[in-house]
């Protein structure tokens, strides 16, 4: 019976034409309640009453609708990693926390450090992902001909560990680095920790402690300094060579004295990303949840919490985003030496900013900005990111007065935990469409390989 039920779906779900009524809409800074009609793969009419006899009508009454979410940070596993995590599972999490397009990180096993690795990538998602999606060209201190090949208009960027990172994909030859910087004429995305003062740092940790270094330490060992360090030598090379940066997962108060909220994101050359962990938890939640809340840069104090919070609201941080980086539980359990970092979270980032939504610390209308405006606008992805007439069909219905518990049968991460388990919240993702096509309802992700490639625009 169920089987029969989700083949009408998927039949419902292929239907070129889909009237969405009396949705309350959430787009540039507004909430219009009224209709919207996509055809095939695109929007083709917002607001107003509007009647269409080829249509499938869907009542949206109760319900938000916004734009696909853009999550310009994730950490996918595949190649060489799929113990912990694949394209296919990850993007089922993805399409299930609303997130329709994602943008994959290189240090995959193999790197993704050359043109012929990262092709790989984009044809590996289009055999398996329900979101659209883009993949990030890798830095190496010694592949600057390879990075040089990569075209702006189908890749979403370069990215550069100029911080502690796998094998040869720590950058950290300054003239390397000013290489990058003068000649990539596409965006540049840094993960900026000071491996120097984390090794320091580590050094004194490992006096004091030995072996058993506690959890709580993780902040002091990756700390304010290391970040800012890195952080302020990426936008010192920006602004030498006028270059394109997105400095990833801002994790200290410190740092937003190197960006501004005067400019509009349009205009801005420097632009940075909070994440969702990042403004979630704080260091009092290492005695609890330990390993589980270890990720690179580190999770912070409370002061350094509430500032990102307040960054993101006024325009010094741009985007928000998850930084998805699964790990399975058996590795997560070692000490804090063993233990790698990073945490899933690409299937309850909305369910966290619903949170903050009830709390009123963010409007509706500023979650979408942040996390569907702006990195369209950062990116200068095609036609994605807005409810707009002849945009691409990627859309989100919000339950937000829905009470729930995150639960392990419901995740669809491949790692099998959260570090929101057993949590409670209220509001949840009612159901997602990527390009027109209906990929997640009903609490269940539908076999529909509705995803494309990511363009952008120069």
């Amino acid at each position: 019976m169920f089987a029969q039920a989700e083949h009408e779906i998927v039949k419902l779900s292929r239907m070129s034409k889909k009237v969405f009524k009396n949705a309350r809409m959430v787009n540039e800074s507004q909430i219009i309640e009224g209709d919207l009609l996509i055809s095939k793969d695109r929007i083709e009419k917002i607001g107003g009453i509007i009647e269409d006899g080829e249509a499938k009508e869907i009542d949206c009454k109760g319900l938000y609708l916004i734009p696909g979410i853009i999550d310009d940070q994730v950490h996918f596993r595949q190649p060489g990693l799929t113990h912990k995590a694949d394209i296919a599972t990850e993007s089922k999490a993805a399409v299930a926390g609303g997130v329709t397009s994602f943008m994959e990180m290189p240090n995959t096993k193999p790197q993704t450090v050359t043109q012929e690795r990262l092709e790989e990538k984009y044809i590996m998602a289009s055999q398996v992902s329900p979101a659209n999606y883009s993949f990030f060209m890798g830095a190496t201190n010694e592949n600057i001909e390879e990075v040089l090949k990569t075209d702006p208009n189908k890749v979403c960027g370069l990215k550069i560990f100029m911080g502690s990172s796998t094998g040869n994909m720590l950058v950290d030859n300054r003239q390397t680095l000013e290489n990058i910087f003068s000649q990539t004429p596409m965006l540049i995305a840094t993960h900026c920790e000071d491996e120097a003062t984390v090794r320091a740092n580590m050094e004194l940790a490992k006096q004091k402690y030995g072996e058993e270094v506690p959890f709580e330490q993780h902040p002091i060992i990756r700390s304010h300094e290391a970040c800012y360090l890195s952080s302020s030598l990426a936008v010192e090379l920006a602004k030498k060579h006028n270059t394109r940066l997105h400095i990833l997962h801002i994790s200290t108060a410190k740092e937003l004295e190197l960006f501004n909220n005067k400019t509009p994101l349009k205009e801005k050359r420097i632009t940075s990303e909070a994440c969702v962990h990042h403004m979630y938890f704080n260091d009092s939640y290492y005695p609890t949840l330990g390993s589980k809340v270890k990720c690179n840069p580190a999770i912070k104090s409370e002061a350094d919490r509430a500032a990102i919070v307040n960054a993101t609201i006024d325009g010094t941080i741009d985007i928000i985003a998850t930084d998805h980086a699964p790990h399975t539980m058996e590795e997560k359990s070692g000490n804090y030496f063993t233990a790698p970092s990073g945490l899933p979270l690409v299937q309850h980032a909305v369910i966290i900013m619903l949170d903050f939504y009830h709390k009123g610390v963010y409007s509706l209308e500023k979650m979408v900005e942040k996390m569907c405006h702006a990195p369209a606008d950062c990116f200068r992805l095609s036609e994605r990111g807005y409810l707009r007439e002849g945009y691409f069909a990627d859309i989100v219905l919000l339950d937000v007065e829905r009470e729930h518990e995150i639960k392990k049968e419901q995740l669809y991460y491949k790692c099998g935990w959260s570090p929101l388990e057993n949590m409670k919240f209220k509001g949840a993702v009612n159901s997602t469409y990527v390009n027109g096509e209906l990929v997640y309802a009903n609490s269940k992700v539908l076999p529909l390989l509705a995803g494309k490639r990511l363009e952008f625009s120069h």
